[in-house]
């Protein structure tokens, strides 16, 4: 075992990765829908065929990347494990509802420590938390 110091380590989580098929499809729902920015949107894969594309909402140092599963994974009804932050979850879902995203019927208000939350689904059923956290 080693004794020496190290400064080696992580340093930030750099980004998340959701499979999706339908890369169009799935950039215009992150855009366009749940209103995030495009940081990045360059060819991928060994055959060229596939982008990395990433998105993250405005001023956010973590992305999200849009990528073709890969050889032994699957695109499409993941549950993602990621959790957004909104400052008005009432007003962010009416937004969402009106833009016809796959939204819980209503914010779940659980009461604390729980925040209010309700799930949203992107075109091919992967799931994201949205929470208002003060």
């Amino acid at each position: 075992m080693s004794t020496t110091a190290t400064t080696a380590a992580v340093s930030k989580v750099a980004n998340v990765i959701i499979p999706v098929s339908d890369q169009d499809r799935a950039l215009e729902f992150y855009t366009e829908t749940l209103g995030f920015e495009k940081r990045a949107d360059v060819p991928f894969g060994d055959a060229g065929d596939g982008r990395w594309i990433e998105v993250a909402p405005s001023g956010a140092e973590t992305v999200i990347a849009l990528c073709p599963p890969g050889p032994s994974n699957e695109s499409g009804g993941k549950e993602t494990g990621i959790g957004l932050q909104t400052d008005d979850i009432d007003g962010y879902h009416a937004v969402l509802r009106d833009r016809g995203a796959d939204v819980d019927e209503e914010v779940s208000h659980m009461g604390d420590p729980v925040p209010p939350l309700f799930w949203v689904r992107d075109p091919e059923g992967n799931s994201l938390m949205v929470a208002e956290i003060h």
